[in-house]
């Protein structure tokens, strides 16, 4: 089994968006059982919280279905727990890697990059662009699924 953490600022906005829509890629895909996938966030300002209603917008409109969820902060214990751990942004990676001692087994990726880009997602708690989010997410997390695929010889 291949288990995914996204991770995002609060866990409201991009790494929920990116949680369910890498589980629609997986559930399209047929290949449900192969995955654990969830997220979380770097701080605890909105711990406990469901996501955005932007996400849930944007993800109604894309006929991506999602469940109510609550926010939650990294562990230490997460390190362990899962195969890759996803950024969506320099800032996660900066306290990620305070976290998690340096990523020691190199779990840590940015989202983007396996879309061959060096890039963050923008925020969409401070851009309001959800749309742009959701198409850099998606791009991210095809990329990511094609590259697991080929790595673990998935069709």
């Amino acid at each position: 089994m291949t288990r995914i953490l996204f991770i995002c600022h609060g866990n409201i906005c991009r790494s929920p968006m990116a949680e369910f829509v890498m589980k629609e890629l997986v559930r399209r895909a047929g290949r449900e059982s192969d995955f654990l996938i969830e997220s979380a966030a770097t701080s605890r300002e909105e711990i406990g919280n469901d996501i955005h209603y932007g996400t849930r917008a944007k993800l109604r409109e894309q006929n991506i279905p999602f469940s109510r969820r609550a926010a939650r902060q990294i562990t230490p214990s997460d390190y362990d727990k899962y195969d890759y751990l996803v950024a969506m942004d320099d800032e996660n990676l900066y306290y990620m890697n305070r976290c998690w001692a340096n990523d020691p087994d190199h779990k840590i990726k940015m989202l983007l990059s396996f879309a061959g880009k060096d890039r963050d997602i923008a925020d969409p708690w401070y851009t309001g662009n959800f749309d742009q989010t959701y198409d850099d997410i998606l791009e991210g997390c095809t990329a990511f699924l094609e590259k697991i695929s080929k790595t673990y010889k998935i069709s």
